[in-house]
């Protein structure tokens, strides 16, 4: 707070950078100065602060344990623009888990931060983890893949264990089921994909699980599990029809 009151008090300045992450529990890293964020292009030093002069700041202020600080969503920018894409995964997921600012309005509020350093990054990262094709076009993404894995052709959106299920191949006892969202996925939609897991094993079939965008952004890994999943399967079978 002397550091705010330094660089000309709340409505001037406000903590930011990693001094406001440390302030927000998102990340701790050492610095050997306090950072602030001042509204104003005045020159100004004060010992033991980092001073950086912005003209306006679209996301504002907000006050944490009576402190002014630059918003979550700013902050989030502001690291984005210093650390690379792990660091800042890390700090996007603290600031959900601690409900500073859910991932969806995260997104949001980017497209009011056009052009700002970091916000390239940070929508990269959002859009990796929160990616969702549509139906058709998540047919049309998976099904060359599971082709080239020498899977055979799937029945989609069908029923099976009492499930509707994305992708089945029945002569592998296998099901597939894609999950658009990584973020925010309450406990008990949690569960419920447990169970369904759980019904699927319980009645021999082997359930798989992708994201849509490790289909989007990560083929070869989905490629390598689908080859080595159905010649398990294959050899599961063959095993199960050899005479003792």
């Amino acid at each position: 707070m002397a550091a705010i009151l330094a660089c000309g008090g709340p409505g001037v300045a406000a903590l930011s950078h990693s001094s406001a992450a440390e302030l927000f529990g998102i990340g701790v890293e050492w610095r050997s100065s306090i950072e602030v964020t001042r509204l104003s292009f005045d020159p100004i030093r004060v010992p033991g602060v980092k001073v950086y002069r912005r003209a306006n700041l679209k996301a504002g202020f907000v006050f944490r344990d009576g402190i002014p600080v630059t918003s979550p969503v700013q902050t989030l920018i502001d690291l984005a623009a210093r650390h690379d894409q792990v660091t800042v995964e890390r700090f996007v997921n603290e600031a959900d888990r601690l409900g500073l600012v859910r991932t969806d309005d995260l997104r949001n509020a980017l497209d009011q931060h056009h052009g700002e350093r970091g916000v390239g990054r940070l929508r990269e990262i959002l859009d990796r983890r929160t990616f969702r094709y549509t139906r058709s076009e998540l047919e049309r993404a998976f099904l060359p893949l599971a082709r080239a894995a020498g899977l055979p052709l799937p029945h989609t959106s069908v029923y099976v264990n009492g499930h509707e299920v994305d992708f089945h191949f029945p002569t592998l006892d296998l099901v597939i089921e894609t999950d658009g969202l990584t973020y925010h996925r309450t406990p008990s939609q949690q569960a419920r994909d447990s169970e369904r897991d759980q019904d699927h094993s319980a009645a021999g079939t082997h359930p798989l699980r992708f994201t849509h965008a490790q289909i989007k952004y990560e083929p070869e890994r989905v490629l390598r599990t689908l080859r080595a999943t159905a010649s398990h399967l294959r050899d599961r079978k063959s095993a199960a029809i050899i005479p003792s």
